[in-house]
C-alpha cells in the first residue's frame, strides 16, 4: 500500500514547519542549528506530508572534492512509524535522488548499519547498491 504524499523541499522561510515535525527526529530540533542548516548552501531538507501532517523527511547535503566534483550524502532519513513500509522513505530517497542529478551530482551515499534490513531495503528500493563494506570511525567533541 502506498500512502498519498505530498513533497516539499523546505527553505530557510520554513524554519516553523522543521520545529513543528520535533517527533520525527531522534531529539527535538534545535532553533539555531535548523535555521543554519536551512540557510547553508548545499543543504537540502525535504518534508513528506499526508494532508498538513508532516510524516517524514529526508535531508542532504552536497559534498565537493577536488578530484571528484560534488556528490550528494543522504544525512537522515525519517518517517513517522505508522506510515512506514508504505513507500514514504522510498519516495523520499527519489525525491533526494532527484535533487542530486539536478544539483549535477555525479552520484550519492548513505551510510547505515548492517543490522538494519529496513533502511537496507528502503535505500535498495530508491535505486542504491551496496557498496563494499566498510568501517565508520567518529570523532566525539
Amino acid at each position: 500500500m502506498t500512502v498519498p504524499t505530498e513533497i516539499q523541499a523546505l527553505g530557510p522561510e520554513d524554519a516553523h514547519q522543521v520545529l513543528a515535525a520535533s517527533e520525527l527526529f531522534d531529539a527535538p530540533a534545535i532553533p539555531e542549528s535548523t535555521a543554519k542548516f536551512l540557510t547553508s548552501p548545499g543543504h537540502h531538507f525535504l518534508m513528506a506530508y499526508q494532508g498538513t501532517r508532516p510524516i517524514g523527511f529526508i535531508t542532504g547535503v552536497e559534498m565537493t572534492h577536488p578530484d571528484k566534483g560534488t556528490e550528494m550524502f543522504l544525512y537522515e532519513l525519517a518517517v513517522h512509524e505508522q506510515f512506514r513500509r508504505q513507500g514514504v522513505g522510498r519516495a523520499l530517497v527519489e525525491a533526494l535522488s532527484r535533487r542530486a542529478r539536478d544539483a549535477g551530482c555525479y552520484g550519492m551515499w548513505v551510510l547505515t548499519d548492517d543490522d538494519n534490513p529496513a533502511a537496507i531495503a528502503t535505500y535498495q528500493a530508491g535505486g542504491a547498491s551496496i557498496d563494499g563494506s566498510q568501517v565508520m570511525l567518529s570523532w566525539r567533541f
